[in-house]
């Protein structure tokens, strides 16, 4: 994207059949087969989260119940398998860390239900790497993003590649899917969202005009950038302070300095009082 320059612990496993070197199977119509620690942990202590099927490896189980240990608890029976068996199910490229968990892809949550969530929302316009999508979720959920509102046909399904960018992020911070992204920057308007296109050619995202203000902070697609319609939906066209040499910056990453300029500049009075609250 361009910018400007300006519960209970898990129970013992069962050893399974599944080991050995056989054909990986594929998972069945609305599942995704979901892999590493964080993400398998984050979507066994999700309440909204159903799951099928959960593969550990001997060496990597205490380190996953140990990961689930305050959570919900675990309602299947994981299964004891070899690290092989998961490098053929994922993929020899596949970072699984010796855990895998077949579930059933989330529900989808309504625009309107997502914004009774505190915080800023993000609205994605044709960004369409899982990765770039997961590494989002994670600073949204960083920053206490309410939601990621994104264009269903032009965004990617729930996948192993998007919850592991995620970090489980994908379990707390809820996907919206909206046919008409206009109609979505409209109602979050109607809703008393400030809406901001980062992208270039606008003045400085420096919070002056959105003080006080819940923002939705809206992105395009690296070097498309925001579409004509979708930059005409926003009230406002900002960008991204950066007096080095670099003109752009990957879409994540801007989500991500954007959500800290809002935190820190836009509404630092609520995050001010959270942060007060925390423990020392």
């Amino acid at each position: 994207m361009r910018q400007p320059r300006h519960g209970r612990p898990v129970r013992r496993p069962r050893v399974s059949s599944a080991g050995g070197r056989e054909g990986a199977p594929s998972a069945p119509a609305g599942t995704c087969w979901l892999f590493g620690t964080h993400a398998v942990a984050a979507a066994l202590n999700n309440p909204r989260r159903v799951y099928e099927r959960l593969l550990v490896t001997e060496e990597n189980h205490p380190a996953l119940e140990e990961a689930t240990r305050s959570g919900r608890g675990v309602r299947v029976a994981p299964e004891l398998v070899q690290r092989q068996r998961l490098d053929d199910l994922l993929g020899p490229d596949a970072v699984h860390q010796g855990v895998a968990l077949l579930a059933r892809v989330l529900p989808p949550m309504p625009l309107d239900e997502a914004l009774e969530r505190p915080g800023p929302v993000l609205v994605l316009d044709q960004v369409t790497d899982p990765r770039n999508i997961g590494a989002i979720l994670r600073s949204a959920a960083a920053f206490g993003a309410a939601c990621l509102v994104v264009q269903d046909r032009n965004a990617p399904e729930e996948t192993a590649v998007l919850a592991k960018a995620a970090s489980g992020a994908l379990e707390t911070v809820p996907m919206v899917r909206e046919v008409n992204l206009s109609r979505a920057i409209e109602q979050l308007q109607k809703s008393g969202c400030w809406t901001v296109g980062l992208d270039a050619g606008g003045t400085t995202l420096d919070g002056a005009s959105f003080d006080g203000r819940r923002v939705a902070l809206v992105l395009g697609a690296e070097g498309k950038g925001l579409r004509r319609l979708t930059r005409e939906s926003c009230d406002e066209i900002a960008g991204l302070y950066m007096p080095g040499e670099m003109e752009s910056l990957n879409v994540s990453v801007a989500a991500a300095v954007g959500l800290y300029e809002l935190v820190r500049r836009g509404m630092p009075s609520a995050y001010q009082k959270a942060a007060a609250k925390k423990p020392t």
